[in-house]
């Protein structure tokens, strides 16, 4: 669950106005996005002795309209909760007691988005959290959602919005369509997306992680792979690789750390492992188990290679 959170908790953070645009345009229209300030993560309920609750996003922004009596520099929060769980029960609550922090603590307007990963719900609408005393409506909260699952996603990877192309990874296809999904996601971001090389890895990134295939749609997918039209897809996937072992390797050393280390290779080897797979279908137990004991220069020397090789022996590994 952590390691979903992390990356739409960088995804979010680096297209904010694209998210808020994308689900809730008449919300977006409301906020300057030339200046966003990212909260602390951390907030106590009741300080200092009280329990400690983690939010995912908050990002302070400044009111654009001055008809509705605030000042001209007022701001509000955006509270941004990913949940990756499959039931949305145990957030309702909790979406209202963050509320109630932030509101209590900046005294300001709070906009709470809740962000669901596996429940679709009606896919963007709002939910809510209450809570009663016999039959008095004691509590009466809402908050806005979007339920990925629940969401067209052959509608949103067509679309203008790149954000939304990415996410359509994690909506409702058919799964006759999946393989088709994938590929037209990425050969959109590879060949028409325009902006900044980093900002496209995230994106990227998104659909290699989440366009998840079962073993059919994977032989559908390398035939995809093969036409015209995506042809230019298997470049950027060497390219994602070679960036991927780069920075995991980089960031632990970095740190310093062993652990650092430790998990820019296991990122590394997992990311050689799906590459493999999606060129030569599912791997044995014996090639996984060689590719696990390779040092970082053997990787980094089979990812440069795989894309020109025809085959796992004319890598050196064991079919």
């Amino acid at each position: 669950m952590s390691g979903h959170d992390q990356r739409f908790k960088v995804l979010l953070k680096e297209f904010f106005p694209e998210f808020l645009t994308l689900f809730f345009p008449e919300r977006a229209a409301r906020f300057n996005f030339s200046r966003i300030n990212w909260l602390d993560k951390e907030l106590f309920a009741d300080p200092p002795q009280g329990d400690l609750l983690e939010v995912d996003l908050v990002a302070q922004l400044v009111l654009r309209d001055k008809t509705s009596g605030l000042p001209a520099e007022a701001v509000a929060l955006v509270h941004v909760e990913i949940e990756s769980r499959d039931s949305v029960e145990t957030l309702r609550r909790r979406m209202f007691e963050y509320y109630e922090t932030l509101r209590r603590r900046h005294n300001c307007p709070v906009l709470p988005i809740a962000v669901y990963l596996r429940v679709g719900l009606d896919g963007i609408g709002v939910d809510g959290y209450e809570e009663h005393f016999d039959d008095l409506d004691v509590l009466r909260f809402r908050y806005l959602y979007v339920g990925l699952p629940g969401l067209d996603a052959e509608l949103y990877v067509q679309g203008g919005n790149w954000l939304g192309v990415s996410l359509s990874a994690l909506m409702r296809v058919p799964r006759f369509r999946r393989a088709w999904l994938r590929s037209e996601a990425l050969r959109r971001l590879v060949v028409e997306y325009r902006d900044n090389e980093y900002r496209q890895r995230l994106l990227l990134e998104c659909v290699e992680a989440y366009a998840e295939l079962d073993e059919e749609q994977q032989r559908v997918y390398q035939e995809l792979l093969q036409t015209e039209k995506y042809k230019e897809i298997q470049p950027m996937m060497m390219t994602t690789y070679e960036k991927g072992v780069a920075k995991g390797l980089e960031q632990g050393v970095a740190k310093g750390l062993e652990q650092g280390v430790a998990k820019g290779l296991e990122s590394a080897r997992r990311m050689l492992q799906g590459q493999l797979a999606q060129r030569f279908g599912p791997l044995h137990a014996t090639t996984l188990e060689t590719i696990n004991s390779l040092p970082p220069e053997r990787l980094e020397q089979i990812g440069m290679a795989l894309l020109n090789a025809k085959s796992l022996e004319e890598l050196g590994l064991p079919k």
